[in-house]
């Protein structure tokens, strides 16, 4: 769904509804921190008058400050993978994410190595987090857990407590099961709103299902294998129910057992019942690999109060890495922008 159909949704949806004054738990942007980064720091080859790359961490806060006019949100949050995020899924399934240490260098023009590509990655995320603590947005991260998990509890949790409309935004498809009428999810590739409606019309299934679907196709992001001779157009000759019905994985075992003699896809779904289900786990976001203090720490991220807006220590930032027209008429973008969120109410 396009940026003007949704909100004209939405907009039909409040006009019905007395809201007196905005709260902060109204209208929630969550951005799936290094994913940002990461897409910009490919797209924009950018170096400062000292020949520092600085394409990444101007174009975070391009990106960060185009979502907010956007969305127009009460509160935003930002979340980055933690150290060690990928220990929980590894310890189920050791190839996961195992091509990701093979990347290619991404600019060649800026960088003569990848080692130098790399460090200037991590100096640019330390960066982004230290102004981002100037402005108010709440961030936050987590040792040994991944940005997916904490952004499907924070979402769950809006919903259900202060029944918040959840924005979140990240390329990772991974977010598309979490999708209902309130937690919509954005593309920023495709500059696409992903509605229930939305998952339905361009994958062809209901968004509980988009889980299964996932699972038995793979991800070869992750490195996830899915079954052998399943493509995206055989997949619902073979599980047309996914259109139609709510499944869960065993509905899926139970009709390869009745089918397992029509196609060889059913027989291996079959045979390969124990490694599907591990996949599953470690897919699966309604089971997010958070412990129950990290759920807790999520609780009081909610209910803390913002930031402090300190836009002199940001735009002394912003002048002493040299960012230059990165972001055009800064003390407005400043204003326009963050100014109003520790206005809403708790």
């Amino acid at each position: 769904m396009k940026h003007k159909e949704l909100f004209n949704l939405l907009d039909d949806i409040q006009e019905d509804q007395e809201i007196p004054t905005q709260n902060r738990h109204d209208r929630v942007l969550i951005l799936d921190g290094l994913n940002l980064f990461f897409r910009n720091f490919a797209m924009m080859n950018m170096v400062n008058p000292d020949g520092v790359h600085i394409g990444g961490l101007g174009g975070f806060f391009r990106s960060l400050g185009a979502m907010i006019r956007q969305t127009n949100p009460t509160s935003v949050y930002v979340v980055f993978d933690g150290a060690g995020s990928t220990v929980n899924r590894k310890n189920l399934l050791s190839e996961y994410k195992g091509t990701r240490n093979l990347q290619r260098i991404t600019n060649w023009e800026a960088f003569d190595n990848i080692e130098e590509e790399h460090d200037s990655k991590i100096d640019q995320i330390v960066r982004i987090i230290q102004y981002l603590k100037l402005l108010p947005v709440k961030t936050t991260i987590l040792d040994k857990v991944e940005a997916d998990d904490i952004i499907a509890v924070l979402a769950e949790k809006l919903v259900e407590k202060h029944d918040s409309t959840c924005f979140i935004v990240s390329s990772d498809k991974d977010f598309l099961q979490l999708v209902t009428d309130k937690i919509i999810v954005y593309r920023p590739m495709e500059k696409e709103y992903y509605t229930p409606k939305t998952v339905e019309e361009k994958f062809g299934l209901k968004p509980s299902n988009f889980i299964l679907h996932k699972v038995l196709l793979g991800d070869n992001s992750d490195n996830i294998r899915g079954i052998k001779g399943l493509g995206a157009k055989g997949i619902f000759k073979k599980f047309p129910e996914l259109k139609t019905h709510d499944l869960t994985l065993d509905d899926i075992f139970d009709i390869s057992a009745r089918k397992f003699k029509d196609h060889v896809v059913y027989s291996r779904i079959v045979q390969e019942q124990a490694r599907i289900e591990t996949n599953y786990k470690v897919m699966d976001l309604s089971i997010p690999m958070i412990d129950d203090k990290g759920k807790e720490h999520i609780d009081n991220l909610i209910i803390e109060d913002l930031p402090e807006f300190n836009s002199e220590m940001f735009v002394s930032f912003y002048n002493e890495d040299k960012l230059g027209g990165m972001i055009r008429n800064l003390d407005s973008w400043l204003k326009d922008i963050f100014a109003l969120f520790p206005t809403y109410e708790k």
